[in-house]
């Protein structure tokens, strides 16, 4: 058995946060590239078809889109990364927040060409909630891009964290040139060939000698000299503890879909990037290195490779060593199971595993048993606090068009609502008729193409006019001819059209709360 020490010490569990269409699957796939985890990367364009690795599922290979979190395993230069993939769009913001549970350090990916977006903030509160540390990535320098000073004050000002650029870029667009390491005094050339690789890093010795001078032109390097000195003044150096209580976030530039500074950013990131950190449970703090096995599912997915037609459960490792055929506790049931097929995931592909360690993501064979924010330990009852649940925002009620409540449609409905994909209301009256809740429009998209192509059942949905939903807290029921139902957990929740409601409601209601949160 390894040494749980030194297999901590080798392991980077990372997540990529970005606004759709900055590049988030393409820097995916490019990081396994230059990982030599695939020998040839796939295109992400949307409208087309995408042959990602991360981007598996069928939808995401039409629309060129990531709908869906994966999970891809490398090793590079000794060190072994777990790099989760998330989806990119916003009606799926929630299977994104639980993968941010998952890891120790994320990767934000900007557009150079747009800066800060919205999704970008979003995701970005969420790791500073969660006390994650950031390392940033200026995308697509290879197009038009804003002056790189402007950006670094942008991500200051609109995220609260000083921006520390580790690479500088040399022009942008048809005059990007490439990238000047501050730290090592290297330059990295950027030619547009076929191919895009870029040459081996020169170092330039005096940045104002002629030989940087002769390779980039000489507006390029006074511009570059300008910035420079400009940087070294007012920018503070970079700091790891700064960096590791998020403070301040290391800056790195390039063009992912040319290759250009995806190798150089991968060994920074294996650099930067912390160990498996411990988590506050509720039995107290739990040390990676600790002697119990101790690991929680963040995510469940049905239906990855529709020869084995299953359910496989995402499993973060906390503490301790997994081995193959271990007999685990499941707290929130008060069972035991035994593991007994564990394996390695990546993309949609999966290969049997014997042992893993703190950070490792290991895929697991669901029985049924397994639910999201589950924990499964050697011997103590750890649980994790409460995952995201997001509010829905969009309501249908959900019939089979053949119009009967087949096993394989009651399946389809079940498994989706354990992914997350929809959350499932019913009515107190018991009308077996379900009532679908989603946060966004593509996610009710996504439920019906899978309960077509995965479940052989074609549905027929019946939009309702609500647009809020909140849990009542209270013994208090409502007043008003506001609707009230279920959810899954037998709490009862009461559907809205509008805040003004939900205030009126209240107001006539007397001893009535409610809460946008489901209650623990």
């Amino acid at each position: 058995m390894a040494n749980i020490h030194d297999e901590c010490r080798r392991r980077r569990t990372v997540a990529i946060i970005s606004h759709p269409d900055a590049g988030k699957t393409t820097m995916t796939e490019k990081l396994l590239l230059y990982s030599g985890a695939i020998h040839q990367a796939g295109a992400v364009t949307g409208g087309k078809h995408s042959s990602t690795t991360s981007d598996w599922m069928e939808i995401e290979q039409q629309r060129g889109i990531s709908v869906s979190s994966s999970a891809m395993r490398v090793e590079y230069d000794g060190l072994l990364l777990n790099i989760l993939d998330t989806p990119g769009h916003q009606d799926f913001s929630e299977d994104t927040y639980r993968t941010l549970m998952a890891v120790d350090s994320a990767i934000m990916l900007l557009d150079a060409g747009r800066g800060v977006q919205e999704q970008t903030i979003k995701l970005f509160k969420v790791c500073r909630d969660r006390g994650i540390p950031i390392i940033t990535f200026m995308n697509k320098m290879d197009r038009p891009a804003r002056d790189p000073l402007e950006l670094l004050d942008e991500v200051e000002q609109v995220l609260g964290i000083a921006a520390i650029p580790r690479t500088w870029p040399i022009g942008d667009g048809p005059d990007f040139r490439g990238i000047y390491d501050r730290q090592t005094g290297e330059f990295f050339e950027f030619e547009r060939t076929v191919g895009n690789r870029y040459k081996a890093p020169v170092s330039v010795g005096d940045i104002r000698g002629a030989e940087l001078r002769s390779a980039i032109g000489d507006m390029a390097h006074d511009k570059l000299l300008e910035d420079l000195e400009f940087v070294d003044h007012v920018i503070p150096e970079f700091d790891t503890d700064a960096f590791l209580s998020e403070r301040c976030t290391p800056v790195f530039w390039g063009s992912a879909i040319t290759n250009f500074g995806i190798e150089h950013f991968l060994r920074s990131i294996l650099h930067l990037a912390p160990t498996p950190q411990p988590y506050a449970m509720s039995t107290g703090t739990i040390e990676p290195e600790g002697n119990e096995f101790v690991g929680f599912v963040y995510k469940v997915q049905a239906n990855m490779n529709k020869a084995h037609r299953d359910r496989i459960s995402f499993l973060r490792i906390v503490s301790g060593t997994f081995t193959r055929g271990m007999t685990a506790m499941h707290p929130r049931s008060g069972k035991e199971t035994k593991l007994t097929y564990p394996f390695e995931i990546f993309g949609r592909e999966r290969k049997i595993i014997d042992q893993a360690y703190p950070g490792d993501v290991i895929g697991l064979t669901n029985p049924g048993l397994f639910q999201v924010g589950d924990t499964l330990t050697e011997r103590t009852a750890a649980t994790l606090p409460s995952f995201p649940r997001f509010a829905p925002e969009i309501f249908a009620k959900v019939w089979p068009a053949t119009g009967s409540f087949s096993k394989s449609f009651r399946k389809g409905i079940e498994q989706l609502r354990e992914e997350g994909v929809i959350q499932i209301f019913t009515e107190a009256d018991g009308s077996p008729v379900p009532l679908v809740g989603v946060v966004g429009e593509l996610q009710l998209e996504l439920f019906a193409w899978r309960m077509e192509n995965e479940y052989n059942e074609r549905i027929r949905l019946e939009r309702l006019p609500y647009t809020r939903l909140r849990w009542i807290t209270s013994a208090a029921r409502p007043s008003t001819a506001a609707p009230v139902m279920v959810d899954d957990q037998e709490r009862p929740v009461v559907l809205f059209k509008s805040d003004w409601e939900i205030d009126y409601t209240v107001q006539r209601s007397e001893g009535l709360t409610l809460s946008e949160k489901p209650p623990v």
